[in-house]
């Protein structure tokens, strides 16, 4: 007997969606080694490209809502990771800014990341990968 939904699985947005998940799956699973989440490693990466960043600032920059944005800081905060000060251009503000050892946790969540992806994208060849990550980015409208 074939596989159900033979047209809906033939459809590049499924089999997009699939790989997606496969990937998320991946990461997350690779994350939890570090004791951290996908929004944890998130918020951390971007802290530690624009920190001192303000909590505002950071919350439009990655697209988390700032409720949530909250809880994940309380949880970067509590493990010594992120440090939140008033903002020096304005005092009323929080600027977030990265820890030493929120730095050494990024950098081991950046490896275990690239190997999860390296792990998703090992049924390809080297140039298969190159183009499809151009591809990718051709039907994704970013630019990388």
């Amino acid at each position: 007997m074939s596989a159900p939904l033979p047209e809906i699985r033939g459809l590049p947005s499924w089999l997009l969606g699939r790989a997606a998940a496969r990937g998320r799956a991946l990461v997350t699973e690779a994350l939890a080694a570090e004791g951290l989440k996908m929004w944890h490693h998130v918020v951390l990466s971007a802290v530690f490209d624009l920190g001192p960043v303000a909590q505002a600032e950071l919350g439009r920059g990655i697209g988390l809502d700032p409720k949530d944005l909250v809880g994940v800081l309380n949880d970067l905060q509590a493990g010594g990771w992120v440090v939140r000060a008033p903002d020096p251009k304005d005092r009323r503000k929080n600027a977030v800014s990265i820890t030493e050892e929120g730095g050494r946790l990024l950098k081991r969540c950046e490896r275990a990341a690239r190997t999860a992806n390296d792990a998703l994208m090992a049924p390809l060849a080297a140039a298969e990968r190159e183009q499809f990550m151009e591809l990718l980015i051709r039907i994704s409208g970013t630019d990388g």
